[in-house]
């Protein structure tokens, strides 16, 4: 957003905070920022307020606005087909239009006699344009990459299981995708003296190199699967969190991929799963045993066409402007 021309005035990095007890440590930070959020869309008094996943925080912003007699676009959903369905009640309310980015949303929606528009997943467009730029090789060896997510307390737990698997592979080498916000320190305290590479600004690169990736859950493994690579997906998150979330939560699976597919198309090691033993299973599944590689791959080819050929963000905008000028 920031290339494209938009004024940053607080970063999402500092607004992060996921799973029950984490959000409840750091309430006052999170007060805080709604309140300074808020203060700031007063002084710009925009024509239209494009509220953007990220729905603890801006469901509370749609209710704060739509007092205020200003427009809500929301683009990419609140997950409540996943948990706390009631608040669909609160987006009809609040939110003037809802632009969506997965196929079964609509029909959810529908359900709820609320009409949402779908405009497609935008990874489509972004993947689609980053496979005609030039590679710039990582290395010379097959590359198992480890997306072990962008916060803090996700890659201190889950990278150090991913890296126990680098002596069990030796013909291959191991690459962690770092995250933008996090510094090298964070990472090399844990790789240590190992053989491990270790990127910046790189990720979508190494990908369309690597012949395998152990992925966190989240964006990423929707990424990954897109770029064609075999994954496992790791998440291991504080127990009561945990705990929390499998009372509340009603979907079959954790990643965007099989939930799209409403299979399991990519093996998921969640919580107490997740362990050297049984990431190492998984690896050697998806690098040598060629009918699970094959099937894994075609079903990311029919992902990739359940996701659309649509171009998502060019449709939102269209969506949004239909909005201003219905607003003007």
């Amino acid at each position: 957003m920031q290339a494209a021309g938009a004024t940053l005035v607080k970063h999402y990095g500092e607004l992060a905070f996921m799973g029950f007890v984490e959000v409840f440590m750091h309430l006052r930070t999170i007060f805080n920022n709604i309140n300074f959020c808020k203060q700031d869309i007063a002084n710009y008094k925009p024509d239209v307020l494009v509220l953007i996943d990220y729905p603890g925080f801006n469901m509370r912003i749609a209710a704060w606005a739509k007092k205020q007699g200003i427009k809500v676009v929301y683009y990419i959903s609140p997950q409540a087909w996943a948990w706390k369905e009631n608040r669909v009640k609160k987006i009809k309310r609040d939110v003037d239009k809802m632009l969506v980015i997965l196929p079964f949303e609509v029909d959810f929606y529908n359900k709820w006699n609320y009409n949402v528009t779908y405009v497609g997943h935008p990874l489509i467009e972004v993947i689609s344009n980053e496979k005609n730029k030039p590679l710039h090789p990582v290395t010379n060896k097959p590359i198992i990459a480890l997306l072990p997510g962008s916060r803090a307390q996700e890659i201190n737990v889950k990278l150090p299981v991913m890296l126990e698997m680098v002596g069990s592979f030796p013909d291959y080498q191991f690459v962690v995708a770092q995250a933008p916000s996090q510094p090298d320190s964070l990472y090399k305290g844990m790789i240590g003296n190992k053989n491990v590479l270790l990127v910046k600004d790189q990720t979508y690169n190494l990908l369309r190199q690597s012949v395998a990736a152990l992925v966190t859950s989240g964006t990423a493994t929707l990424e990954t699967a897109l770029f064609g690579v075999p994954q496992v997906v790791c998440y291991k998150g504080n127990p009561v969190s945990f705990w929390l979330a499998k009372k509340l939560v009603k979907v079959k699976y954790i990643s965007l991929v099989n939930l799209i597919m409403d299979k399991e198309v990519v093996k998921e090691l969640i919580q107490f799963e997740l362990n050297p033993a049984n990431l190492k299973t998984e690896l050697e599944k998806i690098l040598h045993n060629e009918a699970y590689r094959s099937q894994m791959l075609k079903d990311y080819t029919i992902l990739w066409h359940k996701l659309g050929d649509n171009n998502a963000s060019s449709l939102a905008a269209q969506e949004i402007m239909k909005l201003v000028l219905h607003n003007n």
